[in-house]
């Protein structure tokens, strides 16, 4: 299986194949030069770092590996700067490929190196995560985080392809593996009501990981609808902004609890049943407000997001990346599967959503 992402002379391929098909996969993307640095963190280091180094050795790779530590406070300037040392010191070119081994915070931080050393190293993107092989590997979109706010320091920056090995879901905690699950339902809900029927009706299984070919027929779907996206706006400018669905209510949460509290899925889940409740109140008769909800709270979350004051919320929405002027920047849906960016929502009403959000 595999998914083309289009962007012109930038396009790439999301491969849903073995890590043990990266050393080809890297020969077919026309990657040059003999040595290649591989980032990855510590869980993930432990499964896969040997196999996929002993891989590369024997296709004629020198291979130079840094380990960061696991967690959103690992995307911040002293990590990033920790592994432009590593990487100037070991001594690299613009040839020497970069691959990003792990989640969305080794992705993102991995990736967002590749775009700054040296002016652009290639980049290949090999999604560990749930959350990491279905949205943060696709798109270009690499970032770390800043006191005032999530992912404010970043670049658009395509890699040359990504490889989403299915089998690494395995060795993933149940919990991000539920977390990742936001992302697949944000798809769904923003481009795909068939997607959404799917999830829908295989529910249960598909988000206890049983039914593996369901899930390997969702991740592929969700992959789709952003790749479709991405295609039509690389650079956020219109309709990619769409993907953001919950993600403004998200990123001040994980901001004010402290990064780590709530995983991001945990955090979007909310963020999605807030923007289904402002959406509702503008759609009533063409959105299904239960049949969303009941898939929406079916995602499990750690904590209590009440806890998290509103005023404090609503600063930090405020300085959020993605808003223009004055105005904060909401995502809703206007039907199942077709979302639109508005910036008219009153505080008095996003506060009635996190009340919603947070209610049971």
């Amino acid at each position: 299986m595999a998914v083309s992402v289009d962007l012109g002379a930038r396009s790439y391929t999301v491969h849903f194949r073995s890590l043990s098909a990266v050393p080809a996969l890297m020969e077919e993307a026309g990657l040059q030069g003999n040595r290649c640095l591989l980032v990855s963190d510590e869980h993930v280091a432990a499964h896969y770092r040997t196999p996929l180094e002993r891989g590369l050795t024997d296709a004629g790779w020198a291979v130079h590996t840094v380990v960061l530590p696991p967690g959103e406070a690992t995307k911040s300037a002293p990590h990033l700067h920790d592994l432009y040392d590593e990487a100037l010191e070991w001594g690299i070119d613009r040839d020497t490929p970069l691959l990003a081994l792990g989640g969305g915070v080794v992705g993102d931080l991995a990736g967002f190196a590749a775009a700054t050393l040296l002016r652009g190293l290639p980049l290949v993107q090999l999604p560990t995560s749930l959350l990491a092989q279905v949205d943060a590997s696709v798109g270009g979109k690499t970032a770390i985080n800043h006191a005032v706010g999530k992912n404010l320091i970043g670049a658009f920056y395509q890699p040359q392809f990504v490889c989403a090995d299915p089998r690494t879901l395995d060795t993933l905690p149940m919990d991000e593996y539920t977390s990742g699950m936001a992302e697949v339902v944000k798809h769904a809900l923003i481009g795909d009501p068939d997607l959404f029927a799917d999830l829908e009706n295989h529910l249960v299984p598909i988000l206890s990981y049983r039914d593996r070919e369901a899930v390997a027929s969702t991740i592929e779907k969700a992959v789709r609808v952003k790749a479709e996206i991405v295609g039509a706006d690389e650079r956020e400018e219109g309709r990619r902004a769409v993907l953001n669905f919950g993600h403004t209510f998200a990123h001040a949460l994980e901001q004010v609890a402290g990064y780590g509290t709530f995983s991001h899925g945990e955090a979007v889940a909310l963020g999605m049943r807030a923007g289904l409740y402002l959406s509702h109140r503008r759609w009533p008769d063409a959105l299904p407000r239960e049949r969303i909800d009941h898939v929406l709270q079916a995602i499990p979350v750690d904590g209590d997001p009440s806890s998290a004051p509103f005023p404090a919320l609503y600063e930090a929405m405020a300085a959020d990346k993605k808003n223009r002027g004055d105005s904060i920047r909401f995502v809703l849906l206007r039907r199942l599967g077709e979302a639109y960016v508005t910036g008219d929502v009153s505080e008095a009403e996003a506060r009635q959503a996190w009340a919603f959000a947070c209610s049971s």
